[in-house]
């Protein structure tokens, strides 16, 4: 849906750029580029930020399941380590060799 009102929100700008400004065809040109630019770059960064909360919430459920996960090196699993939800980071257990230890569930395999 946000895709379908940025592509009207640029189809006006377009429109308003052709009608109401006195530009030269090179500068609507370049401003076309720069807008263009913009808007796939944003798409890019959209598509890697899901793409990366998707490997931690693969993680996650992983480290739900019982299984052990690979961060950093260090093998995680539940009885070592808790999960803080709000942070999704690995926390080490008292009593544990890797007590008071902090990995970020975004390192992890």
């Amino acid at each position: 849906m946000a895709y379908i009102a940025a592509f009207i929100i640029v189809g006006l700008f377009f429109a308003a750029m052709h009608y109401f400004t006195e530009l030269t065809k090179s500068q609507k040109a370049t401003a076309t580029a720069v807008i263009l630019i913009i808007i796939l770059s944003a798409i890019a960064y959209n598509a890697y930020t899901e793409s990366k909360q998707e490997k931690m919430m693969l993680v996650v459920v992983k480290y739900n399941q019982g299984k052990t996960i690979t961060c950093k090196g260090v093998d995680v699993n539940n009885t070592t380590y808790s999960l803080s939800i709000g942070t999704y980071t690995f926390i080490g257990l008292e009593n544990t060799p890797n007590y008071g230890q902090m990995i970020s569930a975004s390192t992890c395999e």
